[in-house]
């Protein structure tokens, strides 16, 4: 009975205001009502799109150690590092750890080489391909490598603690050259595209090929692929200068882009998550993802010579394009040109680069050409090492 409490009302009830007293009133009152809950939801909307934007801004603002501009317009080649045979000369692919300064590089001699940037030292040679290296990756996370070859094999390679590479999968999925791997933004699932018309979807810690996915509609082979940042979408180019989007869940093919001649030989999704650049024979050619059109060609070499690499720094801020040169643009947006900051030389003689990738903050450009050379281009007096301990591969 303690716990009662005794509840005491008044025993006048107050009546009704006049306007509730009629069914005009009742509908005037509601009318306001709803009109304050429509004006607060429409203030509470005002303040998500505005915190959206700002976080928008927050996590792409250019971090300040990002290299600017003046410094790109003073890079130069600092050091030189003959990492492939002389007999088999030729860079085709590269790769940069993402944490650790250590460049990867795969060749025509069937070998995929680990270099320190730092030390200058080669760490390790991934020796078992039967045929060229195309395409290579890092997986940071599990500090893997994975390899894809003109043998139509795929491997995976398990890092260890003194610096050495086992090879823990080889997959055989492909009837034809692997020509793209693409490791997804978890770094769970990777995916391989070659010229047999398909792109296989795997279990990075098995292995395992989840689905492989091809178009019976087409005969044209695949030669590029990437992942969208967000990991939602795949990229892939074809020989018959097509670009495909496909949407990764439902394995369906949402988007195709045309206007290429020839093969399509490289892509690249920027980190903001609206540009998609894409590179062949006649150039180059920025894609708008939010409608779905080009918006920006680029020709930097004559009609001989194909555009064989493209690719965004992490910023999203500068566009390094190879093909005969190495071109570095400034990143803009639909409407504001793509300025070119530094066009630097070829110095292999070859007259082909095969790959241009940015190192951390843009502070460095790592080459591969036809020769048996990785060349680093940076500002002078960034050399990690002197030039009489350039390691060599014999």
């Amino acid at each position: 009975m303690d716990d009662i409490v005794l509840v005491k009302t008044n025993k006048v009830v107050r009546p009704r205001p006049l306007q509730a007293a009629s069914i005009p009133g009742l509908l005037g009152i509601f009318q306001n009502e709803w009109d304050a809950l429509m004006l607060s939801n429409f203030a509470l909307e005002q303040q998500l799109h505005t915190a959206r934007q700002e976080l928008s801004h927050a996590l792409y603002q250019v971090p300040p150690s990002l290299a600017s501009i003046d410094e790109l317009e003073r890079y130069t080649q600092i050091s030189s590092h003959p990492l492939h045979k002389t007999n088999k000369p030729g860079i085709l692919s590269m790769d940069i750890h993402p944490s650790k300064d250590i460049v990867a590089t795969g060749g025509i001699d069937t070998n995929a080489v680990l270099f320190d940037r730092t030390s200058g030292q080669i760490l390790c040679t991934l020796a078992g391909h039967s045929k060229k290296i195309t395409t290579l990756k890092f997986v940071p996370r599990d500090e893997l490598v994975v390899t894809g070859s003109a043998d139509k094999t795929v491997r995976i390679w398990q890092g260890g603690e003194e610096g050495n590479y086992s090879c823990i999968h080889t997959l055989k999925d492909h009837t034809a050259e692997v020509e793209a791997v693409t490791v997804h933004a978890t770094q769970k699932y990777f995916v391989t595209a070659a010229k047999d018309n398909t792109w296989c979807f795997y279990d990075i810690s098995t292995g395992s090929c989840l689905s492989q996915v091809g178009e019976a509609s087409g005969q044209e082979g695949y030669t590029s692929a990437s992942f969208h940042p967000d990991g939602l979408i795949l990229g892939t180019g074809t020989t018959e200068a097509v670009v495909k989007i496909w949407d990764v869940k439902t394995q369906s093919n949402v988007a195709k882009f045309e206007g290429h001649a020839g093969p399509v030989t490289a892509m690249s999704f920027s980190e903001n998550g609206y540009f998609l650049a894409t590179a062949a024979l006649d150039g180059v050619k920025l894609w708008d993802l939010r409608k779905l059109r080009n918006f920006r060609t680029f020709s930097p070499y004559d009609s001989d010579t194909p555009t064989n690499s493209v690719e965004f720094d992490f910023s999203g801020t500068y566009l390094a394009v190879a093909g005969s040169d190495i071109r570095v643009y400034q990143v803009a947006n639909v409407k504001t040109e793509w300025n070119l900051i530094k066009t630097l030389p070829d110095l292999s003689g070859t007259g082909k680069v095969t790959s241009a990738k940015f190192g951390t903050d843009a502070k460095y450009i790592a080459v591969g050409s036809m020769d048996r050379n990785l060349r680093i281009f940076g500002l002078p007096g960034d050399d990690q090492m002197d030039d009489d301990a350039k390691p060599s591969a014999e």
